[in-house]
């Protein structure tokens, strides 16, 4: 019935800092000859090659063509803390910018962070589950929350990585953000991402008035690994008769254990998400192989849907991941679940957090932003 799935989503996102030296030690440098701007606030493509670039949006080839540029190693080449400190897609609109004598939009929102207690033994992590908050500055409280779960297979992805998605849905939803630093594997094997989402998610319900929140409109939202999850925390939510979230933003997610859907056919060779990664973080993520099986995972075919609040789907045209995606909204739609599915063509998985390079990406935030909203009001 499926293949093996071998595994989870996400990209070579990584660890900015720590991205410098993993490129001293083991990378060739980065060159881009392009310096100029075709137009006021677009950044003008290279002519380096970059597959499937021919249908790319060009602000997006932009920044596949830069994030390719850095010559990261293949990812089942490297360990998982060397992956971690691989170049990103953020650390490549980063570039981007510099290189256009731009900076980033600056976010209306403030910060902060602080340690939850964890789904695991004090000994094995005696801190807890670090969590970023992102408050939207000029609103009154109480103010709804979103948690949101990053991507990066299970294996690799940070806070600090995806912080441009999660601040960008603070400001432009009017919902407090928390954003999740689930434990990482091999260190630590399925569930314990999945845990440690459900375990954030019951703390914020638990204590949003202790950080302006209101607890009765909490949604879960994530990127795909964390996509998966913000799907699967409404899954253990229900399971465990605690209250499930007001709403499901999941953007490019893992909802299948198939690697023969169409997407994953056409683009097993695309950027920055292909087969052998998605293979790397199944190995890395997966006790088994059998893991795949399980509903937290197969969203699709195996978890029973049925009863989930309204759920918005976010696709990216060229992404292994895009049919499943698809997948999970008819799933959604036969059981009864209201969803709104939306396909961005030319995009890739990992670009909703390009906005400040990609327009696409922006729109795909107001959209998402504007579903929450909606449904947390």
């Amino acid at each position: 019935m499926k293949t093996l799935f071998s595994t989870l989503t996400s990209s070579q996102w990584a660890r900015p800092l720590a991205a410098a030296v993993l490129l001293s030690l083991t990378l060739p440098g980065c060159t881009d000859d392009n310096d100029d701007v075709a137009e006021p606030g677009l950044i003008q493509p290279t002519s380096a090659a970059v597959p499937f670039g021919e249908a790319m949006d060009p602000q997006m080839r932009a920044v596949i063509q830069q994030f390719v540029s850095y010559g990261t190693p293949p990812l089942p080449t490297l360990s998982p803390r060397q992956a971690r400190m691989a170049p990103s897609v953020t650390d490549a609109v980063m570039e981007l910018l510099k290189q256009n004598n731009r900076q980033p939009k600056a976010a209306a929102v403030t910060t902060t962070q602080k340690f939850i207690p964890g789904s695991y033994t004090p000994q094995s992590a005696p801190d807890g589950i670090l969590v970023r908050i992102y408050t939207p500055t000029g609103v009154s409280g109480p103010l709804p929350v979103v948690v949101y779960y990053h991507g990066g297979g299970w294996v690799i992805g940070s806070l600090d990585v995806y912080e441009p998605s999660a601040k960008a849905l603070a400001e432009k939803s009017g919902a407090i953000v928390v954003n999740v630093d689930y434990r990482l594997s091999p260190e630590a094997k399925f569930p314990a991402a999945h845990e440690d989402a459900y375990a954030a998610y019951k703390w914020a319900r638990d204590n949003a008035a202790s950080f302006g929140g209101n607890p009765a409109k909490v949604a879960t939202a994530g990127e795909s690994a964390g996509g998966n999850m913000a799907v699967a925390v409404a899954l253990l939510a229900k399971e465990r008769t605690f209250t499930l979230p007001t709403h499901i933003l999941s953007v490019y997610p893992v909802a299948n254990n198939d690697l023969n859907t169409a997407s994953y056919i056409q683009y097993a060779a695309a950027q920055p998400l292909n087969r052998p990664n998605i293979q790397y973080f199944t190995a890395n993520y997966f006790r088994t192989m059998a893991d795949g099986d399980d509903r937290l995972i197969s969203l699709v075919d195996v978890a029973d849907l049925r009863g989930l609040p309204a759920t918005t789907i976010v696709a990216a045209e060229i992404d292994p991941l895009q049919t499943e995606g698809k997948q999970l909204a008819d799933k959604l739609t036969q059981v009864g679940v209201a969803n709104q599915y939306m396909l961005y063509p030319g995009t890739t998985h990992e670009f909703f957090g390009t906005h400040d390079v990609v327009p696409k990406a922006s729109e795909a935030q107001t959209f998402a932003a504007n579903r929450l909203k909606e449904a947390l009001r």
